[in-house]
């Protein structure tokens, strides 16, 4: 046993962890004390990774008791931001229980998904759950008392038996998509919930070029949850990427613009894979004499890069006081009606912000030339 805990000691200490509890101080996820089985001096864990998205943290690593590694974990944690909002829509305040539906996707092996209680935790302001790949102590051992009552179905810590292949590879486990709802029941009234809110990312999807018809609705796939990605890093070419294409885009049959043959391209480089707010990178080509249509942003924001070609960009007038010399033209905003926007001539290194409740859109006049430009949209 002493040789295992002194393995421990090597792992706890080593410069890496070092650094990531006192660089990225105050990212509390490696403070261990706040993990559930730390109640105990007899458990210890070993954080292997950190992933977030949002109200949203997972972390996935290992268990130590009496200073023998004893099993691999998954904690979800959540702070239910959006899922307060939905309840409140339905006449309710959330309590302390909720439901994460969670769904493994391990390489190499197949997916295996679970619906899991948590529950509000005062040390982190946030539900939280640990799912672990066994609730057995080793032989001839029992857990300690101040950690047993927290474990079993339907509690803090808990086991799925299909969760197990994944759970026993951890490297292997890089993906996991989580949605999260209302519990069934209300606390502490006792009454039976019917509708419960869910927080599924706000009915998100991805957009995957399966077919080259222009806004084909079988290159929208629909996720409706939120992905997890453990995978470290990426690296492609944005050549090898084929584009999903658009017909006048982010217009009405209405718009001036729209024609049958407003077609542009948007290569979509990132979606789901990133963490934190970012909700897509994507490169957009508008073809010669094409548009993309004027349109305004609710709860998010986004940022234009042109890479390459000119054309103009249209921001609503008075969101930028800086282009109040520019021109004043009248601009058909998609779901919304005509108003007045700024004419902004653009070329490479050319960039437009926008902030929700802002509004833009982009042009390109050229007669041969294609208007490049990379986009990132995140949530405010």
């Amino acid at each position: 046993m002493s040789t295992q805990h002194e393995k421990f000691e090597e792992i706890f200490t080593s410069v890496e962890n070092s650094i990531f509890k006192v660089v990225f101080f105050p990212d509390r996820i490696y403070h261990a004390q706040y993990l559930n089985a730390t109640r105990s001096p007899r458990y210890r864990y070993n954080v292997r990774e950190v992933r977030g998205y949002l109200d949203i943290n997972v972390l996935k690593g290992e268990v130590y008791f009496d200073g023998e590694f004893l099993c691999n974990f998954l904690r979800i944690e959540y702070r239910a931001s959006r899922l307060v909002e939905q309840v409140r829509e339905r006449g309710r305040t959330l309590r302390d229980e909720l439901m994460v539906w969670a769904r493994l996707l391990p390489e190499g092996a197949p997916a295996s998904e679970a619906l899991l209680k948590m529950y509000f935790d005062t040390w982190i302001g946030a539900f939280q759950c640990e799912v672990w790949e066994t609730l057995e102590p080793p032989a001839g051992r029992r857990h300690d008392f101040m950690v047993q009552d927290m474990m079993g179905k339907g509690r803090p810590i808990t086991r799925v038996a299909s969760f197990g292949p994944a759970l026993a590879d951890l490297r292997a486990l890089r993906r996991l998509e989580l949605a999260f709802r209302e519990s069934d029941r209300d606390v502490p009234m006792g009454y039976n919930i019917g509708n419960p809110g869910w927080d599924d990312n706000y009915l998100r999807s991805h957009q995957e070029p399966r077919t080259q018809q222009p806004s084909d609705p079988q290159n929208t796939i629909d996720d409706q949850n939120y992905l997890i990605d453990f995978q470290r890093g990426w690296y492609q070419r944005t050549s090898d990427i084929a584009p999903v294409r658009y017909r006048n885009a982010m217009m009405e049959p209405n718009n001036p613009d729209a024609r049958p043959d407003n077609i542009i391209e948007m290569r979509w480089l990132f979606q789901r894979e990133f963490s934190g707010s970012v909700v897509f990178f994507h490169e957009v080509t508008v073809p010669p004499g094409k548009v993309e249509g004027t349109h305004q942003h609710i709860g998010s924001e986004e940022l234009y890069y042109v890479t390459e070609g000119e054309g103009f960009a249209y921001m609503r007038v008075g969101d930028d006081p800086a282009t109040d010399h520019f021109p004043t033209v009248t601009r058909e905003v998609f779901g919304i009606g005509p108003r007045e926007f700024k004419e902004l001539p653009v070329e490479p290194g050319s960039m437009i912000f926008t902030k929700s409740g802002g509004m833009h859109g982009i042009r390109n006049p050229s007669p041969d030339k294609p208007l490049k430009f990379v986009a990132f949209l995140y949530h405010q």
